[in-house]
């Protein structure tokens, strides 16, 4: 399984044959290496609906005719956009010819910004994504505050990559972070949701530093781990 990381909350898997991408926030994230017109993922996951996360989504899964999976609201809305999706909602999994995929608590909003016509569309629930895949878990929180059932997550979970929001202002900031790797004392933590607004401005690898000796890297845009 190959796992790299490109801005953001951006974050591509490769995996038995398949290829997932995650919360492709790529046009207008100048954190992002990637090009919406040339990404080819088989699968789309998605934590929540807020637009820095669904990003590319209906455009890319229309011309790949990608597989979207969201919790139930968001994916009833992309349903009507002319995306094929499969619902899920947090506590419930379903295992696809890539892996299992189950949905987690997220403490966040979740709802889509239509700018042109300035309306807010209600998307459910947030939600963090569970991927298992190859005898191996990836855990990527999505948006989220520090809640105390990470713990719980960790405990039921043997977590091999965790994907962690350290931003703040909008979700945990690197100390609550911290706390959450320690929770779920996955093989190897990755920070994601931060600098790509001024208010969300981190040192990842001051954050890095502070969570050892759990492993920690940094990912530039680009960079991959293989599990």
């Amino acid at each position: 399984m190959k796992v790299s990381y490109h801005g953001h909350s951006v974050v591509n898997i490769e995996t038995n044959g398949k290829n997932i991408l995650i919360d492709p926030f790529i046009t207008g994230n100048e954190l992002c290496d990637l090009n919406a017109d040339k990404v080819k993922p088989d699968v789309i996951l998605l934590t929540h609906g807020h637009n820095d996360h669904v990003g590319d989504t209906v455009e890319i899964a229309k011309r790949n005719r990608s597989l979207v999976v969201a919790p139930f609201e968001l994916a009833t809305y992309l349903g009507w956009k002319g995306v094929e999706t499969h619902p899920l909602h947090i506590g419930g999994g379903y295992t696809f010819d890539f892996g299992r995929v189950k949905l987690t608590q997220a403490f966040h909003g979740s709802s889509y910004t239509e700018e042109e016509n300035e309306k807010i569309v209600y998307t459910g629930m947030p939600a963090g994504i569970i991927l298992e895949a190859e005898g191996k878990t990836v855990y990527h929180m999505g948006d989220t505050g520090l809640f105390s059932d990470i713990k719980l997550i960790g405990e039921r979970n043997n977590v091999d990559l965790l994907f962690v929001p350290i931003g703040d202002n909008f979700t945990m900031g690197p100390e609550d972070a911290k706390q959450a790797v320690q929770w779920v004392d996955p093989g190897y933590a990755v920070p994601i949701h931060y600098n790509t607004f001024p208010p969300i401005k981190q040192d990842a690898e001051a954050f890095v530093e502070a969570i050892s000796p759990i492993k920690g890297k940094a990912l530039k845009a680009g960079e991959s781990i293989d599990l």
